[in-house]
This record gives structure tokens, C-alpha cells and sequence, in this order.
């Protein structure tokens, strides 16, 4: 694919802007991005003219501007991620038998976003809209296992950031580190009655482009009729799952 120099300079610069904390120097975005002092001034006086920069000339700073966000607002409104996970997710109900569900990582949590109940399976806690502890579930620590050691403490400060529930899950930063750990070893996460009693649940993460988890593909079935060797199996489906999605984020897969 034939690259277009301009754009992708533009599109270098808001990248660089939107992983900042605030506003910078044009001389940090010229030397971060590997630009010329002149180009990088004439793409962000293009960039404040549409409304994508903000311009601070008191500190002699840019950050991003409106446009910027509207576009963020936009990719919010028209759910992407759930329309581009609806059918792949549909396909691995048909192809395990088992209930599955897609999470995103908001904070400690997670909340789920599609819910692909398997015919004659009884309605899961999992529903669209709910919120649970990211480290209680399949989903979030499949995620969780995707993040940097500081990223986790941050996250999890402190033993009292570990909320229980059916009195089970990590009690401690470093419990839950050595789950992630096996997560990671595995290449899936799992859960067993830690959401609902008698239910167990396997997870993937699914990453973009530039290998963030942004959401978790997992199955819930009833853990007293699935063996070990159909959970693995079960786990095979759900990453092949993962990875499908993962590739339409643009990510090497």
C-alpha cells in the first residue's frame, strides 16, 4: 500500500499528542517524532486551523483540540469494537455450545458490551451494561495480564482495591500477580465460581494495533460438566476468537 508522506505525518503528530499528559513544546513533538522544526510547525499550524490542536501561546504549548475530541466521540457513538466482535462472537457460541461474552476494562472493572447467550443456556450474571472486578473475572484478567507491573499497581494500590465476592478471588496484589502469571503461561485466563456460583469461564485478551488489551473475549459454562481437557479446548476457541478480533484492530497476529 502506497503511503502518503503528509498524512502520515499528521497522523504521527495527533498520535504523539493523544499518549501525552498534557501539552507540549513544539520542540518535543519535532524531536519525538523525527520531524524538521519547519514541518512540524506548518502540520500544526494545519492541525489548530481544523480544530485538532489547541494552541497555548502563554506556555508555548499544543495539545489537542475539539475536533480531536468529537472525533473520540464519534468512534464512541458508532460502537466499533461491538459491531466488529457481534458476528466472530456469534461463531464461537455455535462452535462451543457455550455462552460468550465480550469486556472492556474500565478502572478496576469490567463491563461487558455484547452477550451471545448458547441456545437453551441458562441467562448468566455477564449481561450487557454490568460492571464486576476486573480480577474476579475471565475477561479482566485475561487484560489485566496484558499490563506492566506498574500499570497493576496502580490499578491496585492496596489490598482494599481486592473486592471479594462468593468469598473468593486474590486477596493480595501479589495473589493476583502470580494468576496473571499462570494466565500468561497458558495463554488464557480462567475463573471458576468467583462470579457465579457452580460457573466457570475461560478468556483471551484482544489487542489493537499497538498491543493494548482493549477487551476480553471469554465462554461461561457450568463447571461440573466440563472436563479439564474440553476447558483447554474451549480456551483454543476463544483465542482463535481473540486473534480474529485482534487482527481487525490491526494487530500483528
Amino acid at each position: 500500500m502506497t503511503k502518503v508522506p503528509a498524512a502520515a505525518q499528521v497522523l504521527a503528530v495527533l498520535q504523539y499528542l493523544a499518549r501525552q499528559a498534557g501539552p507540549i513544546p513544539a520542540a518535543a513533538i519535532s524531536r519525538d517524532v523525527h520531524l524538521p522544526r519547519s514541518t512540524t510547525y506548518h502540520l500544526l499550524n494545519t492541525l489548530i486551523d481544523a480544530g485538532f490542536v489547541l494552541h497555548l501561546p502563554e506556555d508555548g504549548r499544543y495539545g489537542l483540540g475539539l475536533s480531536a475530541y468529537e472525533l473520540g466521540s464519534g468512534y464512541t457513538r458508532q460502537a466499533p469494537l461491538q459491531r466488529l466482535a457481534r458476528v466472530p462472537l456469534a461463531a464461537l457460541v455455535d462452535r462451543t455450545g457455550y455462552s460468550a461474552h465480550l469486556a472492556v476494562l474500565h478502572g478496576r472493572d469490567v463491563v461487558y458490551v455484547i452477550e451471545e447467550r448458547a441456545p437453551g443456556r441458562a441467562p448468566l450474571v455477564t449481561d450487557v451494561g454490568v460492571r464486576l472486578p476486573a480480577q474476579l473475572t475471565a475477561s479482566g484478567r485475561a487484560m489485566l495480564a496484558r499490563l506492566s507491573r506498574a500499570q497493576l499497581r496502580a490499578l491496585f494500590p492496596d489490598a482494599s482495591a481486592l473486592v471479594q465476592r462468593n468469598e473468593l478471588g486474590p486477596r493480595s496484589l501479589a495473589a493476583l500477580r502470580q494468576l496473571l502469571a499462570h494466565a500468561r503461561g497458558c495463554g488464557y485466563a480462567e475463573e471458576d465460581g468467583e462470579v457465579s456460583d457452580g460457573f466457570a469461564s475461560v478468556a483471551v485478551a484482544v489487542a489493537d494495533h499497538s498491543g493494548h488489551p482493549v477487551a476480553g473475549v471469554a465462554v461461561t459454562f457450568p463447571a461440573s460438566e466440563v472436563r479439564p481437557s474440553q476447558r483447554v479446548r474451549a480456551a483454543q476457541q476463544v483465542a482463535r476468537t481473540a486473534r480474529e478480533l485482534s487482527r481487525r484492530l490491526g494487530a500483528a497476529v
